[in-house]
C-alpha cells in the first residue's frame, strides 16, 4: 500500500481578485498542516470564474503572475504541490486553465480546458494540449469541468499515460429551482456525479472533483476509487477541505491501457 495525501480546496467564491490569492495561500497552508502533499483548486479560482452574473475585473496578465509567484511562495513553505485553477493569456484570448505548482516553488506547466462547454465560447478560448504531471510518486492529470463529464477521452488520455488520479476542478452553482442534493451520485440529481463514477471505474483511476462551496450547490468535491466507488465526499455547500488519503496500488490504468480505438 502506497499512500498520498491529497487535498480538495472546497472554498467560497472569492470577494475579489485579491481575496482569491488570499483564500488559496490560506487553504495551501491548512492542507499542509493537516499532512497533504498536494492540494486542489477549483476550476478558474484565481480570479474567479467568469459568469454573466460573476465578472471579475478584466483579464489581466500582470495581475495574474504577481498572484501565481505569490500562490508559488506559499506552496514553497508548505512544502506541496499545488493545482491552481486559473486563466491565462494567449494569442490575446483568455483561457481556462490550471497551474501545477511544485512543492519548491516552481512552475511546472499549465493545463489549458480544451472542451469547452457551447456557453463558455464568448468568454475563453480552447487550448490544444494535455499533460500529465508528477508530484513524488504520484502521477496525475487534470481534465476541467465539463472535459471530465462530457468527453470521457480526456480522463483515458492520462489514465493511459500512467496517472493515478486525473484532477476535475470544476465550477457549478445553484440554479432557480434546481434539485439541491444531500448524497454524492444521488440517483433524482443531475447526471454530473454519476459521470464520475464511470471515468474512474472504465480507467481504473482515482477520480477527484473539486467544486467552489456555495449554497444549493448541485456538485460538490469528492473523490472517486479506482472501482467506480465513492472514497468520500464534501458536505454539499459546506466550506472547507475535503483530506483523502489515496492508495496509488489501487490506480493500475488497467482498463484505460486496455482501450483500443475504434
Amino acid at each position: 500500500m502506497r499512500l498520498f495525501r491529497i487535498a480538495l480546496a472546497n472554498i467560497r467564491y472569492p470577494a475579489n481578485r485579491e481575496d482569491s490569492v488570499a483564500l488559496a495561500e490560506k487553504a495551501i497552508e491548512e492542507a499542509a498542516g493537516r499532512g497533504a502533499r498536494l492540494v486542489c483548486f477549483p476550476e478558474c479560482y484565481v480570479p474567479g470564474y467568469r459568469t454573466a452574473d460573476r465578472v471579475p475585473l478584466p483579464p489581466d496578465q500582470a495581475f495574474l503572475e504577481r498572484a501565481w509567484q505569490s500562490i508559488a511562495q506559499a506552496a514553497k513553505q508548505s512544502r506541496v504541490t499545488a493545482i491552481v485553477g486559473s486563466e491565462r493569456i494567449v494569442d490575446g484570448r483568455v483561457r481556462a486553465t490550471a497551474l501545477v505548482i511544485q512543492p519548491d516553488g516552481g512552475l511546472a506547466g499549465f493545463q489549458d480546458k480544451v472542451q469547452l462547454d457551447p456557453s463558455e465560447e464568448p468568454v475563453y478560448a480552447p487550448g490544444d494540449s494535455r499533460q500529465v504531471f508528477q508530484a513524488g510518486p504520484l502521477t496525475f492529470g487534470i481534465a476541467i469541468c465539463h472535459e471530465g463529464w462530457r468527453y470521457p477521452e480526456t480522463v483515458r488520455w492520462a489514465a493511459r499515460r500512467g496517472a493515478h488520479v486525473i484532477f476535475h476542478p470544476q465550477f457549478h452553482e445553484a440554479e432557480p429551482g434546481s434539485y439541491r442534493p444531500e448524497v454524492f451520485a444521488d440517483p433524482a440529481n443531475s447526471f454530473h456525479e454519476k459521470a464520475l463514477l464511470c471515468r474512474a471505474a472504465e480507467n481504473t483511476c482515482y477520480v477527484a472533483t473539486v467544486n467552489y462551496a456555495s449554497p444549493g450547490s448541485p456538485t460538490t468535491s469528492a473523490v472517486v476509487s479506482p472501482d467506480g466507488t465513492v472514497l468520500a465526499y464534501q458536505p454539499y455547500g459546506k466550506e472547507g477541505l475535503l483530506i483523502v488519503d489515496l492508495d496509488l496500488d489501487l490506480a493500475t490504468g488497467l482498463l484505460a491501457k486496455r482501450y483500443k480505438p475504434m
